[in-house]
Order: structure tokens, then sequence, then C-alpha cells
């Protein structure tokens, strides 16, 4: 992958899932953090339905009514803890597989680390494990999911122009399919276990494999 591409997907990434305060962070953007780590523990542990603003801002150590300067609602809340929550786990993936050296370790790579550090993102379990059926749709468009469409498209074209992926491919169609199966897979390892995930390993590394080798090329692993 080129530097710039790591460059751009590092800085789209650097920004997202960092709870943790900084000299450079306003008092502000400090009281944020604050409160989205005291909702990823809240919504994770107890779920949308059965946390209050009020319970989170317990949690924090904050006035009962101080979230509300920085978010909206109890909706508003959640997803912006999602969020957080997600970006944190997925920036992890995609550190992993940007130091894959071979192109074709990167997916391998970001989907079993991401698999490794569910247990660290309770929100983001809790989701994958299927327990909040009631906001599920409105995660899906959340700007972490968004960019990680983004990073496996911009990957896709990259190898595309290195002849690493068939050209007749649109990498943003493909980059939504492969985030597709990388959501199915872990909410598959959250629900069952990791052998729902491990069982099909090579099977899914055929598959993708197939869709994407430019023809006439097989390539070994």
């Amino acid at each position: 992958m080129s530097e710039k591409l790591k460059y751009s997907i590092h800085a789209r990434f650097s920004g997202m899932g960092t709870t943790a305060g900084s000299a450079t962070s306003s008092k502000g953007e400090q009281t944020r953090r604050i409160i989205l780590d005291a909702a990823i523990v809240r919504f994770g542990r107890d779920g949308y339905r059965a946390t209050s603003v009020a319970d989170i801002a317990r949690d924090a150590s904050l006035g009962g009514t101080v979230a509300y300067a920085y978010f909206p609602g109890k909706e508003a809340l959640f997803l912006a803890a999602v969020d957080e929550d997600a970006a944190a786990m997925i920036g992890e993936g995609l550190a992993a597989a940007l130091g894959q050296g071979e192109e074709r370790d990167w997916r391998q790579a970001l989907f079993f680390t991401l698999m490794a550090g569910i247990d660290q993102h309770p929100l983001a379990r809790r989701l994958l494990g299927g327990l909040e059926p009631g906001v599920t749709d409105r995660v899906l468009d959340i700007p972490a999911l968004a960019e990680l469409r983004k990073v496996c498209a911009e990957r896709l074209r990259s190898e595309q122009a290195s002849g690493y992926v068939r050209s007749d491919i649109d990498p943003y169609v493909i980059g939504n399919g492969l985030v597709a199966i990388l959501l199915s897979s872990l909410m598959a390892v959250v629900q069952f276990g990791p052998a729902a995930a491990t069982m099909y390993a090579d099977d899914v590394a055929a598959l993708t494999e197939a869709a994407l080798a430019p023809p006439g090329v097989r390539r070994s692993r």
C-alpha cells in the first residue's frame, strides 16, 4: 500500500475512538470524552432501554443535566457512544492490517484483530450480539462504519493500481461487500463463539480470492 494511502487512513481514524484526555484538549472536549467513556460502559452493560442519561451522568461524576450540553438526548448519546467504541475497535484492526507486508494479508489481519478485541469494546460487542434490535438500523449509518467502508474501497483501488486486484470491479461496491461479510462474521463470533468464524475462515478467504484475483492469476497462500 502507498504511503499516501497509509497517511490518509491514519489521519482519518486518529481523531476517532480516542477517549483519553490530552494536554491540547479543551475542558469541553475532555468532559465530552468522560461522558462517552461512561456511556460506553453503561450502555454496554445495561443496554439502551435500561439506561438513562442521568445514570451516565452519575457514573461520570457530573451533574444530571451536563450531558445535554453535548448531546441533545439519550439516542444521540447512544449513537455517539457506539461510534466512539466502534471507531476505537476499527482503528485497532486497521493498525494491524496496515502493518502487513504482503497485500493478501490485510483482510485476514483486520478480521482477526477485530475478533480478538471484541471483549474490550462492550458497546460494540452488545450491538454485534444482537441485543439492541430497536436501534440496529441507525447504528449501520454511524461514521466509523462509513469510514471503514471507504478505507476498504481505497485499499482495493490501490491494489487495482498495482495489478494485485482485478481492474473490472468497482472497489467501492466490493469494499461495501467486504465490510458486510466482516460484520456478519463478527456477529457469528459474538453469538456462537470463535469456532463459528475459524471453521469457515479458509472458505471465506477462498471466496474473496476468487472474487478479487485478476483473471488467470492463482496466488498461493
